[in-house]
Order: structure tokens, then sequence, then C-alpha cells
């Protein structure tokens, strides 16, 4: 019986997830541990995880090309890229208050890289700017990142 609810379960998470997270939520509730689809729960899990990241990353990286902008286009510089500076900051805040360990990433230079790459990118080809014109690494501290106040001078 237990073999066949597991099968059912695992069957459910291929056809209709949301079905499948409500069962697993059930379960779960009901300490019926044996009946879990581990495999699958397990990996759930660790995407939550990874989820988690890339929502850090994502506001990470509009932050940066938003800076980059601001810095190397000050005279198109507007309302609309402070408002999308000062949501993604308060995003990334929330993140890191709820999951304080995804600072470890911002320590990480090799992450920061990668996602200021991206965003040197996305900022060449927004601007028109030659690629040559943008820091080839990332010129802003983490602190400058994160700051609601910091906006950078053209000749900084």
């Amino acid at each position: 019986m237990k073999i066949i609810e597991l099968q059912m379960l695992q069957t459910l998470y291929e056809q209709d997830f949301y079905a499948w997270v409500e069962q697993t939520a059930e379960l779960l509730q009901l300490h019926h541990w044996e009946t879990l689809d581990l495999e699958h729960l397990i990996e759930e899990v660790v995407d939550l995880g990874k989820s988690q990241q890339r929502a850090l990353q994502s506001a990470l990286r509009l932050v940066l090309s938003h800076l980059l902008k601001w810095k190397y286009q000050p005279e198109r510089r507007s309302h609309n890229w402070q408002v999308t500076l000062t949501r993604e900051r308060l995003n990334m805040d929330e993140l890191l208050q709820e999951s304080p360990s995804l600072r470890r990433f911002l320590n990480d230079a090799e992450w920061i890289n990668t996602t200021y790459q991206r965003s040197r990118r996305e900022a060449i080809v927004e601007t028109g700017l030659l690629e040559d014109e943008f820091a080839i690494a990332c010129p802003f501290s983490v602190d400058e990142i994160l700051d609601l106040d910091f906006y950078p001078n053209a000749d900084e």
C-alpha cells in the first residue's frame, strides 16, 4: 500500500506540481514520513535555496546596471533610474533580512564579478556606449551597492 501511495505521489509530481505540493504538505503535517516522495521533496528544498540566490543576483544585476548607466550617462539620469535603484536595493535588503546567510554571496568576489559582467553587458547594450568605456572590474563596493543614498558621479 505504501509503495502504491508513493508511486501515486511521484506521478502527481510529474502531472500536477501544485497538487503534489498540497499533498506533500498534508503528509508532512500528518507526520506520514513513510509516504513522502523524498527524492522530489529534497530536490524542491534545494531549489528553494537556489531561488533565493537567483532573486538576490537578479536584484544585484539591476542595481549594478543602473549604477553603471548613472555613472556613464549622467545626461540621461532619470527619476525612473532612481526608483529602480531604490526598489532593487530594498529587495536585496529584504532578502538579506530574511536569509542572512545569502550575504556570503556578496562577499564572494567571483560571484560579484559574474553578476557585474552581466550587468556591464546589459549597460553596454542599453546605453550604446563602447565596451571600453565601462570598467572591466566592478567599480562599486558592496557597501555602495547596498547604500540607498549612493549614486556615483561620472568622474568617480
